[in-house]
């Protein structure tokens, strides 16, 4: 099992400005934290891309990752994390995005014990269920998992799942709605304009 880093790495690592994107499947997180990266010299950190590269680069870390994905099983949360703490120590950025993370309720656990702080803010990307599914269905590449009924478990999956951690981030007022069933360029001026507000000035490349 790959380690995650150890306490004395995290508290020697400078302090970000972490915003959480959170999403359904198909609700533009991806785009949209791809275009505000080019705007505004953000990096922006995936959980899911960085836990595939690392599998895809053949290690040993990686290898053990596949068998527990081959297995059914869920990696565990502080495997995740540390490999956000690994992408975010890379960068001399004082703001980061980080794009569908938290996924539950553990996840965010677990990051508030190992990363010893929290966002500073949570991006909601509201779209209605059969928007998502009509995107998702639109990217069908013959694959297994694009199947209707697949894709509607999917969007009910993160619905569930993300409704505590919604709840938590409410109640602290954290969470920043923004619709995304409308063109990519309304949301991205929405989202830009979001961002000049709250994190331009303090955004380094």
């Amino acid at each position: 099992m790959p380690d995650a880093p150890s306490r004395t790495a995290e508290q020697g690592a400078p302090r970000k400005r972490v915003v959480f994107v959170v999403g359904g499947p198909g609700s533009g997180k991806g785009t949209q934290c791809d275009l505000i990266s080019r705007d505004f010299g953000v990096p922006f950190f995936s959980a899911g891309e960085l836990i595939r590269a690392l599998i895809a680069s053949g290690c040993p870390e990686g290898k053990q990752l596949q068998d527990i994905i081959l297995q059914g099983q869920i990696i565990p949360s502080e495997v995740t994390v540390g490999l956000l703490q690994q992408a975010m120590a890379g960068t001399q950025a004082e703001t980061v995005l980080i794009d569908g993370f938290p996924r539950n309720t553990e996840n965010r656990t677990v990051w508030a014990s190992q990363v010893g702080y929290d966002c500073e803010m949570v991006l909601l990307f509201d779209c209605p269920d059969e928007i998502m599914m009509q995107r998702l269905a639109g990217r069908n590449q013959g694959r297994e998992d694009d199947n209707e009924e697949t894709i509607r478990k999917r969007v009910q999956n993160f619905k569930s799942q993300m409704a505590p951690v919604l709840d938590h981030y409410r109640s602290i007022d954290k969470v920043t709605t923004l619709r995304t069933d409308r063109p990519i360029e309304a949301v991205h001026a929405e989202l830009s304009a979001l961002w000049r507000q709250h994190f331009a000035p303090a955004a380094k490349a």
